[in-house]
């Protein structure tokens, strides 16, 4: 396959050791082997004594936000992604703790020479929670309702990851897959219109999760609220705002898990409340820590601090298609006015870096030759009367509702922008709303200016530049057909140090265009009480928890 970028190399060479073998890695994914022999007694000593109360296996999650839809194809936020990696499942996973490709439900796959043509060979055995088995013919069902917009299930659900991460839908001129195709029970076959590199990758973002075909018939559109998955928790509840509530799936095809009886994903909106809910009991464990509240949880033997790798992007973004931010110099100006230095010191507590870039460092292609624009005032002034504005203008800035892994304080980094748009003549009013709203909103083009961000999916470039400057979809309303070309031809190119060159050159033309502003790429930290064990925090935000347990 010449070459190949280092994950899906990983993936391509892991083929062909399944297939020489002729079977698949004996771990499961996200478990661990049982004890056995000195460690197996070690164990079995440290088990509680027979009057002691053993904690029940259950988990209570406390977030800031509420899901969007359990339809994975549908989501494209975190929160969502949070519960259904947990009930429906993918064809590939990713490492616990990187974005190395291992089998899913596909227990091993090969590869045209070509690059035209995939075979996955799929696991047997498998049910989905409703009975019905998982096989060849449900991958191709789910498949054909993503990418055929006249799909009866397909209906007016907006699927913007297949439409990134495969050029479009059927018919369209750029979509990438020419077809997908049952060979038999066990054997999925998809072809391919042109070289795909990060191929592997996008299959195993939880967006391609595959969906029980009879339970997508029985709820339709519904599915968002009632999903039906082969995952290691069974879908029971959800109250709108409150709670979503999974139960242990008795029949998962994974030995040994998943460990707890239930799980729990609990709103709460306010960063310090939750921290107080951890402290107090009342939910085991928390995202959106604040940065200066790490040192309180580490000085508490009661609590345990986390790190997630970084692989995101904070930023603030225009609506080009609207005056003043239809004009390049305008967005420049903005630029200029914009303290990302302040606000990592002030909102981020250490735990950040200032971004220049909408890909962060750690993901390959990063273009560290770009110097970012200093905090100019006086430039921002000039740039400003230079595009006819002298004194200024009256805009609207959105900021996000709820904390997010990339900015956990949107509120307050909306108002130190608001101080400092301020001083160049920008009257910026703050908008914000509820979170499903605030997306929608956006999506639909109602904003001026607003706070977002990204965390990726697969740690390949293209999800970052292609999901967030694709014409077709990206909330700024940019296009730019120069960058369009590039990262089209990027995504088929199948020489990785092609792909680098032409993902920076990529970064040089958004640089100078400014249609949003990297602010800055977070070390996103996480609480939960000292018993809990087995929680691996992945880089993509959203991980498995089949091999978490209390041990106290």
């Amino acid at each position: 396959m010449m070459k190949w970028n280092r994950n899906v190399w990983y993936s391509l060479t892991l083929a062909v050791g399944l297939f020489a073998g002729g079977c698949s890695p004996s771990a499961p994914p996200n478990s661990a082997s049982p004890p056995t022999g000195e460690a197996a007694q070690t164990s079995e000593q440290a088990q509680p004594a027979a009057n002691q109360p053993v904690k029940e296996q259950k988990l209570i999650i406390g977030r800031g936000g509420d899901s969007v839809t359990l339809d994975a194809i549908a989501a494209t936020d975190s929160e969502s992604f949070k519960v259904t990696v947990n009930v429906l499942e993918t064809l590939l996973n990713f490492e616990p703790d990187n974005t190395n490709i291992r089998p899913g439900l596909a227990e091993k796959w090969e590869i045209a020479p070509d690059g035209l043509t995939y075979t996955f060979q799929l696991r047997q055995g498998i049910k989905f929670h409703d009975g019905t088995d998982f096989n060849a013919d449900a991958v191709v069902f789910n498949f054909e309702r993503w990418m055929d917009k006249n799909h009866p299930l397909h209906g007016e659900v907006s699927f913007s990851y297949y439409n990134d991460m495969f050029g479009g839908f059927k018919g369209e001129e750029g979509h990438i897959i020419e077809s997908v195709k049952a060979i038999d029970p066990h054997t999925v076959e998809f072809k391919l219109k042109k070289p795909l590199s990060p191929f592997l990758n996008n299959l195993a973002m939880p967006a391609f999760a595959i969906g029980s075909p009879a339970a997508l018939q029985k709820h339709g559109l519904g599915f968002k609220e009632n999903p039906v998955g082969t995952g290691p928790f069974v879908f029971v509840e959800w109250k709108r705002n409150e709670t979503i509530t999974l139960k242990k799936n008795e029949q998962y095809w994974q030995p040994g898990v998943p460990k707890l009886e239930e799980a729990v994903f609990k709103v709460i909106p306010d960063n310090t409340a939750r921290l107080t809910a951890l402290v107090s009991g009342e939910i085991d464990l928390m995202d959106g820590l604040n940065p200066d509240d790490a040192e309180s949880v580490k000085g508490n033997a009661e609590l345990q601090l986390m790190d997630r790798p970084p692989m995101n992007v904070a930023y603030l973004a225009f609506n080009v298609e609207k005056k003043p931010f239809d004009n390049q110099k305008v967005r420049q100006a903005v630029a200029y006015a914009v303290d990302k230095q302040g606000i990592v010191d002030a909102f981020y507590g250490g735990s950040a870096e200032p971004a220049v870039n909408a890909t962060p460092p750690s993901v390959w292609g990063y273009n560290d030759a770009i110097q970012d624009r200093p905090y100019d005032l006086e430039k921002a002034k000039q740039l400003l009367a230079e595009a006819g504005y002298p004194n200024g203008f009256k805009t609207t800035l959105w900021a996000m509702p709820v904390p997010r892994q990339y900015m956990t304080e949107g509120q307050k980094i909306a108002e130190a922008l608001q101080q400092d748009f301020a001083k160049i003549g920008i009257d910026a009013q703050i908008v914000t709303m509820e979170w499903a709203t605030y997306l929608a909103k956006i999506r639909q083009g109602e904003q001026d200016m607003y706070l977002l961000g990204w965390t990726g999916d697969n740690g390949d470039p293209d999800n970052f530049l292609n999901v967030l400057f694709n014409p077709n979809e990206n909330r700024m309303r940019y296009k730019n057909k120069e960058v369009q070309d590039i990262l089209v031809e990027a995504a088929s190119t199948v020489d990785h140090q092609k792909r680098i060159d032409m993902y920076k050159k990529a970064q040089e033309l958004l640089f100078e265009d400014a249609p949003m502003i990297p602010l800055a790429h977070a070390k996103p930290m996480m609480a939960a009480r000292a018993g809990l064990s087995g929680y691996v925090l992945h880089p993509t935000g959203s991980e498995s928890i089949a091999a978490v347990e209390w041990k106290e």
